[in-house]
């Protein structure tokens, strides 16, 4: 290589820099960019054919070098529609080809980006700041499953969203063992708190047997069918109460166990007062209101008084009252009566022996909302002899009047077992037919889940609803439209439902590299690239954007190099120019 050579390699270098400039000032450009990649400049020597021992550094080429799989940094932004990459891969995206009719026609071509500021246009189209169409697949709004393979460009409507009919109820609680509803009075007697059915409808009363044997004066003498030495049991809810019969003047004081009644000077009405006392006072709290007395026939009548639920037993130990062993108060008509419906000038009586069980709104087919509130009543309890059983009910007509049903039972018997939970177990009800203030529903199913319904003690006497849904709503208009972390495309309505329509794919390749770059930060695929690998997971981040990754320090910095190379590429064609001059001086 001569002078002549050394010229040429010069040259090369002064047009290598200037590529690298020409780099430099395209990235610094873009510094602020969303999405942009920089462009590095990589310099290739070029050594001419010669003997080893005449080899010399040659020229030099300059080439550009892609920067498409270096990430630049994620910045939140506040629209719900922008997006970022974190990772590898782009958003799929093309441009329309020509308007028809103000529709934009688009090819089928797919394009790659990482530009993700994405807003929706006047066509419910996702377009970002270069004009490129988001792609994605589309959803089954029923199933919520991507329902196809091939992207293509996303549309959203502004239609409203249909009804849907609620078809099941999520329904989960827990009831108090002692329902401290509106008759509920702890100073009163034993079953309070239960529903007293007869209240509500005509049934057949329990076995009513009032107590009776011979017929009897209160003035006579205590003494006269009451002999010191008998005795007489009451049982109160299986509690006995023992009255033992003395007289005072022979015996003196009573020194037995029992209770004493002294029938010494005492009438039959004192006797039985003095039963009375004593009764209300060892009986318990189901004989706190207990009566011991004569009815209008003269017969001995022992009743729980306000008591409609206590079982009264009789153990007669004597010889003049006559009574036959194992007679009963009156009970309550039939305790544990499933009622069907309540009502609407019964109502308060209702409220008052149930407690409130939550409320939902359904809806119709054609989306008219119908709000259900539901009630509990305890119709039934192991500490009265039976079981622990509760009846729901739910408010049928709130415009009912006078026998018109206001209340509705859903017609299923919740029974629980000493540990709280129902026995046998009841995952759902299905309410056939459900109709609310006129609105018809169509049937329901309330579904309780596995132990979903429970009876454990709760200190207010309340219920504690711990699941209350539905899955039913009203018509709901357009409001606006966002992508989740997940890369799904959401669509808001004014009922508050959201509508996932669209998976964003993210386009992966095995030389991200080797992408053609074209304008608006987008890339074709080519042969060197490979074809695009589609994927619907990970790597998306909601209302963000990728920033460029262009680092300014580092340009300016690579422009100093770069100026400084360009400068010592122009000492060799001065220092080449004037070793010609001195060849040139040599013939004169």
């Amino acid at each position: 290589m001569g002078i002549y050579g050394a010229l040429s390699t010069a040259v090369t270098g002064l047009r290598a820099q200037a590529f690298a400039l020409e780099n430099i000032s395209g990235n610094i450009a873009n510094s602020q960019t969303t999405g942009f990649k920089r462009i590095d400049t990589d310099f290739l020597d070029l050594i001419a054919d010669a003997p080893q021992s005449r080899m010399a550094a040659g020229s030099v080429l300059a080439q550009s070098r892609s920067t498409n799989d270096v990430q630049g940094d994620i910045k939140t932004a506040s629209k719900e529609t922008y997006m970022a990459i974190n990772g590898s891969g782009f958003f799929v995206v093309e441009p329309p080809i020509s308007q028809s009719d103000g529709v934009s026609v688009f090819a089928g071509t797919s394009l790659y980006t990482r530009r993700g500021d994405f807003e929706i246009n006047k066509d419910g189209y996702l377009v970002n700041g270069a004009g490129q169409y988001l792609k994605g697949l589309p959803i089954n709004a029923t199933t919520g499953n991507i329902s196809g393979s091939v992207p293509e460009v996303i549309q959203l409507s502004n239609a409203f969203l249909p009804a849907n009919q609620t078809t099941r109820i999520n329904y989960q609680l827990n009831l108090p063992q002692l329902p401290k509803n509106g008759n509920y009075q702890q100073s009163k007697a034993l079953g309070s708190e239960l529903f007293i059915p007869s209240t509500f409808t005509s049934v057949t009363p329990d076995t009513p047997a009032t107590a009776t044997g011979a017929t009897l004066t209160g003035t006579d003498a205590a003494s006269s069918v009451m002999l010191p030495g008998e005795s007489l049991t009451v049982t109160v809810d299986g509690a006995d109460v023992i009255f033992d019969f003395y007289d005072s003047s022979v015996t003196g004081n009573y020194t037995g166990g029992n209770l004493g009644i002294d029938v010494s000077s005492a009438t039959i009405a004192q006797a039985l007062q003095s039963m009375q006392d004593g009764l209300r006072g060892a009986g318990g709290a189901a004989a706190s209101s207990a009566t011991v007395g004569l009815d209008d026939n003269g017969a001995l009548a022992i009743t729980a008084g306000a008591n409609t639920i206590a079982r009264i037993g009789i153990t007669d130990g004597t010889t003049g009252l006559a009574l036959t062993d194992g007679n009963y108060t009156p009970l309550r008509p039939s305790l544990g009566v499933r009622v069907a419906t309540i009502p609407a000038n019964k109502s308060g009586e209702f409220i008052a022996q149930s407690v409130a069980g939550g409320a939902i709104t359904t809806y119709a087919s054609n989306g008219a909302p119908a709000s259900v509130e539901m009630r509990w009543v305890k119709i039934d309890s192991a500490e009265t002899g039976g079981v622990e059983r509760w009846n729901l009910f739910y408010m049928s007509d709130k415009n009912a009047t006078g026998g018109n049903p206001m209340w509705t039972n859903v017609g299923t018997d919740y029974t629980f077992a000493g540990n709280g939970e129902l026995t046998p177990p009841i995952e759902s009800v299905t309410l056939t037919g459900l109709t609310v203030n006129g609105v018809t529903v169509g049937n329901v199913v309330l579904q309780h889940g596995k132990n979903g319904v429970t009876q454990f003690a709760d200190t207010n006497g309340t219920s504690q609803v711990t699941a209350l849904s539905q899955n039913g709503y009203g018509a709901g208009e357009f409001v606006s439209a966002a992508i989740n972390d997940s890369g799904r495309v959401v669509v808001s309505y004014s009922n508050g439902q959201q509508v996932e329509v669209a998976q964003v794919v993210i386009a992966q390749f095995n030389a991200p590299n080797q992408l053609k770059r074209m304008d608006g930060g987008v890339f074709a695929a080519t042969s060197q690239s490979g074809e695009a690998i589609f994927s619907s997971e990970g790597g998306i981040i909601s209302a963000s954007l990728e920033s460029s990754n262009t680092d300014i320090s580092e340009e300016f910095t690579k422009l100093i190099v770069t100026q400084q190379a360009y400068a010592a590429s122009t000492r060799i064609v001065s220092t080449a120019d004037e070793m010609l001059q001195e060849a040139l001086n040599m013939v004169r």
